[in-house]
């Protein structure tokens, strides 16, 4: 299983509520995508301009397969990534 946790910060917070609603239409989208086990986005109450998105695949071939599926190449890539600062954190699920 290959577990993403990515950080987004908005540059601009006159940008926040255009991308909540970019966040959540491609979670709703990646989530139907084949080896999608798990695809959440969080907005942190703390910060109003931080995201989290929570993402558990099956394999590597399918974070590849996504990478060419419509969430990330019509929404995620050119319009939620050039408003956001990201840090990608692969990790390993403790058992």
């Amino acid at each position: 299983m290959i577990c993403l946790n990515i950080l987004l910060t908005a540059k601009n917070e006159a940008d926040v509520p255009h991308l909540r609603a970019l966040i959540t239409e491609a979670m709703r989208k990646s989530r139907a995508e084949p080896g999608c086990l798990r695809f959440d986005a969080y907005h942190s109450s703390a910060d109003p301009r931080r995201f989290t998105l929570v993402e558990h695949w099956v394999d590597q071939a399918a974070v590849d397969a996504h990478r060419l599926a419509e969430a990330y190449t019509t929404i995620y890539k050119p319009q939620v990534m050039p408003l956001v600062d990201r840090e990608g954190h692969p990790s390993t699920l403790l058992e």
